[in-house]
């Protein structure tokens, strides 16, 4: 049992799961929810993952490898991914560091997030 507030969530929509990180997660932590995640993608034949960030106010080179690595495994199990919410001065600080989300699709929030999924799944994309 956790003692104290739960430092991710991951929710199930339809055939999409929304996982929200609540707070900065160190390399353990990272790797145990990207564990998490590949994991109830299977359980409930996801089809596309949300992955929320907009409560992080800074983004390191391992977070973001491993967002890049969940997408890829998500993709492999069949699901599209799109990672929301990332603050102005995350983006600013990973364009400067030259970290990027590589090819995964990136939406302002779950709303457009939501909607890049959607279009995806038409065949159409977001953009």
């Amino acid at each position: 049992m956790s003692n104290g507030p739960a430092l991710v969530s991951i929710l199930r929509q339809g055939d999409t799961l929304v996982a929200s990180i609540h707070t900065a997660l160190d390399d353990t932590e990272m790797v145990r929810f990207q564990d998490d995640l590949v994991r109830q993608i299977g359980e409930h034949r996801a089809r596309g993952v949300i992955i929320d960030v907009a409560a992080l106010d800074v983004l390191d080179s391992f977070g973001t490898r491993t967002l890049r690595t969940i997408a890829e495994m998500a993709r492999l199990r069949g699901a599209n991914t799109v990672i929301v919410g990332i603050q102005p001065d995350v983006a600013f600080a990973m364009v400067c560091l030259g970290m990027s989300t590589g090819d995964v699709a990136t939406a302002l929030d779950l709303e457009e997030g939501l909607v890049h999924l959607a279009a995806s799944r038409r065949g159409g994309g977001s953009r």
